[in-house]
């Protein structure tokens, strides 16, 4: 039986768009952001906001009305994966690749 039409599938695809507009629907108008320690106001940075259920708002300093918004189990993943160097950057061909 293909994804699509797999009943659990579904649901949990059903699930995760209800959280997702949950999450985007909150007015975080309020929120404190955090960024690295050590950043002045001025510097370029990534932004992160904790948000109610272990959620987190994720923003550029550049361009803070952009707003990016991540579930506990997004965050967990994307911070686990970052531990493990799943996002760590290679030299481009020609940039410095050896």
């Amino acid at each position: 039986m293909a994804d699509a039409e797999n009943p659990e599938n579904a649901e949990l695809k059903a699930r995760k768009e209800r959280e997702r507009d949950e999450l985007y629907a909150l007015d975080i108008s309020g929120v404190e952001w955090h960024s690295a320690p050590g950043t002045e106001e001025h510097e370029e940075r990534v932004e992160i906001a904790y948000l109610p259920a272990g959620a987190v708002a994720m923003r550029s300093s550049l361009d803070p009305d952009t707003v990016l918004r991540y579930t506990e189990a997004e965050w967990r993943a994307f911070v686990l994966g970052a531990r493990d160097g799943e996002f760590d950057l290679e030299p481009a061909p020609g940039n410095g690749a050896g």
